[in-house]
């Protein structure tokens, strides 16, 4: 090999250097994510140990952005009816807002709970949410008034039932108890002869243990959770229906600030989030229900006949809730209609078409 070779090699070795790209340190961003509920809780879990680092692991891929997380849940700086207005003001920039606490300010988010009787598969009913989300800007424009943006619905419930102090094995047992419900669901109650409580999934454990109500309508892997088996060790499975209870939002401001790399991530791994935490949902439904029994509880099938009995008994809710909505110059009906289209599209096979008593 010449000298001369040599040269052009050497040059050729420090011209590929220069010319390679430099490797850049993935830019921090630190966020605040928040809850309510106890880490204890499934979908507060799964915001944790899933959500979050799911936006980063897409955030990777590029090497651009990383997020630092601040994770505050149980009190630490809102209660599980201060995730709205935490996000809302900026104490947290991403959180799981409760919907059910705030029907006034998020009316769209009773569209399943209005509903009833018609799925128990939280899966259908977060995609459907999540499409009418899509369909109608009305839902996310709720959130908007909230400063806040509307990520996705979360379903993490498979289905509502009843547990109670005393045995209970039918809606004969309903009459004359006093039941605690999380607002929306309260108006179930008006078809059975009880009356509804209003009440929050961390305070039902004393309000059925103190003899506040006799019963408290929730679903088992709470149940489970929340050792309701102790204060409350029958359980009446109705079936009421899976509800949309958790909204994955983020502070309106702080998403302004965002690039765009990192709000596409983030919506990613939001839906991502949503179908997680309704298959939790569904995968912990019947073994939450072996340990409700394991932990002193009976559990007794309300049969389909006493359901639709049930249902029948109720007045329209979806058509009052609809009627309030087109007061407000929101197509209440059509989303109401469409809503439950979906369910059926999936296989549900509702005990009662509350839209096809609409009329035309």
């Amino acid at each position: 090999m010449t000298i001369k070779f040599k040269k052009v090699l050497a040059a050729a070795a420090v011209f590929a250097v220069l010319a390679a790209p430099v490797a850049r340190a993935a830019e921090t961003i630190k966020m605040v994510a928040i809850d309510g509920y106890p880490d204890r809780a499934m979908w507060v879990k799964e915001f944790s140990g899933f959500f979050l680092p799911e936006v980063n692991r897409l955030l990777a891929a590029t090497g651009n952005y990383t997020i630092e997380w601040q994770e505050a849940y149980g009190g630490t700086i809102v209660k599980p009816k201060g995730v709205l207005d935490g996000v809302k003001l900026g104490l947290g920039d991403v959180g799981v807002v409760t919907t059910v606490f705030h029907s006034s300010k998020l009316p769209l988010q009773g569209l399943a709970f209005v509903t009833p009787f018609i799925s128990s598969d939280p899966r259908i009913v977060a995609r459907a949410m999540d499409e009418i989300a899509a369909e109608f800007p009305q839902m996310g424009a709720a959130f908007e008034k909230q400063n806040q943006i509307l990520l996705a619905n979360g379903v993490a419930l498979d289905s509502y039932q009843v547990f109670s102090r005393e045995p209970l094995s039918d809606l004969a047992g309903m009459q004359g108890k006093k039941v605690a419900g999380a607002g929306y669901n309260l108006r179930y109650l008006e078809g059975v002869g009880a009356a509804g409580v209003r009440g929050g999934l961390t305070n039902f454990y004393n309000m059925l243990q103190t003899g506040v109500v006799d019963q408290a309508m929730l679903w088992p892997e709470a149940a489970k959770t929340f050792k309701i088996a102790e204060v409350a060790p029958y359980m009446l499975k109705a079936d009421l229906g899976s509800v949309n209870t958790k909204a994955l939002t983020v502070n309106k401001d702080r998403w302004n600030s965002l690039p765009d790399e990192v709000k596409t991530a983030m919506r990613t791994a939001a839906v991502a989030y949503r179908d997680r935490i309704a298959s939790v949902a569904v995968d912990k439904a019947a073994a939450s229900v072996a340990a409700y029994k394991a932990g002193g509880g009976a559990v007794a099938d309300l049969t389909d006949e006493q359901r639709k009995k049930w249902a029948a008994a109720m007045p329209n809710i979806a058509a009052e809730w609809a009627d309030g909505l087109e007061a407000q110059g929101i197509p209440g009906r059509k989303i109401v209609r469409a809503y439950i289209d979906k369910l059926k599209a999936a296989g549900a096979v509702p005990a009662r078409d509350w839209a096809s008593e609409f009329g035309s």
